[in-house]
């Protein structure tokens, strides 16, 4: 990553966040080719991906977001100029990378008590229980990539990222589509199948950053490949101060959105397919804050390391406005192209009415989740960690996912019970609209804080 003079810091940022974003759809595919794989395979198997989906991604997120939280260290280190503390680090993450894989793939491989809980119906839960099986060999090698990802994005060489994520892509559809449906002597799976074609993947993926770490001459003055020093407890400590506050408020964030699914399996299949269908469309759209969120946290971490915390604020300017500028954008296009989006999912007329329906409110909660994003990403360059967790749990998981279960089963205050996926969206949305101005006020204060010294 390059310094650049004031007017270029918007050009840097947007090509940065354009690479992610490219590697980040590629990778998102992955979820969308499941889908659309199960869809056409059984309307059953659609119901129970909304659900395995739900569970291994409340899982990986909120694990991921410890690892992610570690992209201001490594660029404030290399805004400095402190190129051999970045191998160091990097060297020392795999320790915790290590504790995070294990409790994850404990939640993963036993699941009963967490679908009895949300009343997941008797006829999905093998088929459920089965994927995640799978999908539990699958999360390390999925959170040493993110380790990858973060270390290449804090550095400002996300290409390789991108690249690597492209080619995995080619991999895992043709995957998916053989292990699902069966061919040339291979039984058909179903949906296991999905989940095996994804742990083929991500081990191989692994395979290949650690030959482009050994191979690339990009890697060699931050000096990874050294002897793996013993546990440093206090800098894993440090890494977790920063961390775990940041991956319980991924899981927080996450959980607003995936638990919907756990709930609305209730309502039946349909329900739950059509939540399913906007639930991965809204994923995707994701992508787009996401990229620039990474790309806008790894300039203002460079600039604080380089201590020009003026040039910092003003790389939050910038990554605010493109960020509210393309959801706008991505929202529109939500809104207006809804019938043509869903009906790649599926042919159940019911399924896709209640879908496009969803995509309306949808389109209003992408916005919201766009600059929520983008704000606490930077909150952390700032170590503001603990305040956006805090509102997180107020408002994503008080307000809006226990909101709409009220609304969606049993009635708020004067509203009687609203048994739809519309209830959550509704809600989600709008404690998604209350956290966004909070957190823009949040991070408006901090970088002026660190900008004026006070």
């Amino acid at each position: 990553m390059t310094t650049a003079p004031p007017e270029k810091e918007t050009g840097v940022i947007a090509r940065h966040a354009g690479t992610v974003l490219v590697g980040q759809l590629a990778t998102m595919a992955f979820s969308v080719t499941d889908t659309i794989v199960a869809g056409h395979y059984a309307e059953g198997a659609l119901a129970a991906l909304a659900v395995g989906a739900a569970i291994f991604i409340s899982v990986y997120v909120s694990l991921m977001g410890v690892m992610q939280s570690l992209l201001p260290v490594w660029a404030e280190l290399h805004g400095a100029a402190r190129t051999a503390e970045v191998g160091q680090s990097a060297r020392q993450s795999l320790y915790l990378c290590a504790l995070a894989t294990l409790p994850g793939m404990a939640i993963l491989l036993f699941p009963g008590a967490l679908l009895s809980a949300t009343q997941v119906p008797d006829a999905m839960r093998a088929e459920v229980e089965r994927y995640l099986a799978v999908l539990a060999f699958a999360l390390a090698p999925a959170l040493l990539l993110r380790l990858f990802s973060t270390l290449n994005q804090s550095l400002g060489h996300p290409k390789l990222v991108t690249w690597l994520q492209l080619g995995a892509l080619l991999l895992k559809l043709p995957l998916s589509i053989w292990l699902t449906f069966g061919g040339a002597g291979v039984p058909a799976m179903g949906l296991v199948g999905c989940g095996v074609a994804t742990l083929i993947v991500y081990w191989s993926m692994v395979g290949v950053a650690v030959w482009l770490l050994r191979t690339q001459t990009l890697y060699r003055q931050y000096r990874l490949w050294q002897r793996v020093e013993a546990p440093d407890w206090r800098q894993i400590a440090q890494f977790a101060r920063l961390g775990v506050p940041g991956g319980l408020a991924v899981l927080v964030e996450v959980t607003s959105f995936t638990l919907m699914a756990l709930f609305i399996a209730r309502m039946g299949v349909a329900a739950t397919a059509a939540h399913q269908i906007v639930a991965n469309l809204v994923a995707v759209a994701y992508m787009v804050p996401l990229s620039l969120s990474i790309a806008t946290s790894a300039r203002v971490s460079f600039w604080l390391g380089a201590g020009d915390a003026v040039q910092a604020h003003r790389a939050v300017g910038k990554g605010i406005g493109l960020t509210l500028g393309l959801a706008l954008l991505v929202a529109c296009a939500m809104a207006i192209c809804r019938a043509p989006l869903v009906s790649l999912y599926s042919g159940n007329p019911d399924v896709l009415a209640l879908a496009a329906s969803l995509l309306l409110v949808t389109a209003i909660y992408h916005v919201f989740d766009a600059i929520q994003t983008l704000c606490v990403f930077v909150l952390r360059c700032y170590r503001v960690t603990v305040a956006p967790l805090a509102i997180y749990c107020t408002l994503l998981w008080g307000v809006g996912l226990g909101g709409s279960y009220l609304l969606a089963y049993r009635g708020l205050g004067s509203w009687p019970a609203w048994p739809s996926p519309l209830a959550f969206w509704a809600m989600a949305a709008g404690a998604l609209g209350l956290t966004a101005v909070l957190f823009v006020g949040l991070l408006w204060h901090a970088a002026a804080r660190r900008r004026t010294g006070i």
